[in-house]
């Protein structure tokens, strides 16, 4: 009898486990970087953060456009030509090593290369301005290959055109 009590039990308990795991609120999909109670409006920064994607990243000691980078700009020019007002500054960034005159120069090249694919996707040069800022704004300060890979990067930062 003892046997069938406990039987009983984990399948009462089972089933309740089940009820609860089929019952969440939690919104299916919500993009990434999104909270569950974030709207974003048409045409703002956050919709362009999120749906174009703001940045792109490259290899050490380089310049060129990778796949995923290219990938990320044809979905910021398409964002850019539904929003023909919008401008942009493109950051250039680098990791910690070298010296900071040659991450300067490093971070020039990363933000003229996106510009220029940008250009040929079609967006206006007037409608885009770059700067480098070499090493001095990381994004990641441990001086490990992944946190240096996450510095790496050129960033599209809305600067006009856009209330929000």
């Amino acid at each position: 009898m003892r046997a069938f009590s406990t039987t009983v039990t984990l399948a009462a308990v089972s089933v309740l486990l089940l009820l609860t795991a089929c019952s969440s609120t939690k919104p299916a999909n919500t993009g990434a970087g999104m909270s569950s109670s974030e709207t974003i409006v048409p045409g703002s920064k956050r919709d362009f953060e999120v749906n174009a994607g703001d940045r792109v990243f490259f290899d050490f000691d380089g310049s060129d456009i990778r796949s995923d980078g290219a990938a990320t700009l044809q979905k910021q020019a398409a964002w850019l030509k539904r929003y023909a007002s919008v401008t942009l500054t493109i950051e250039g960034h680098c990791d910690e090593r070298g010296t900071r005159e040659y991450n300067l120069a490093l971070g020039a090249r990363r933000a003229s290369a996106t510009k220029e694919y940008l250009i040929g996707q079609g967006i206006s040069a007037s409608r885009l301005e770059t700067i480098s800022y070499g090493k001095e704004k990381p994004m990641c300060v441990e001086s490990s290959e992944g946190c240096w890979a996450q510095n790496r990067r050129a960033v599209s930062v809305i600067s006009g055109g856009v209330s929000s």
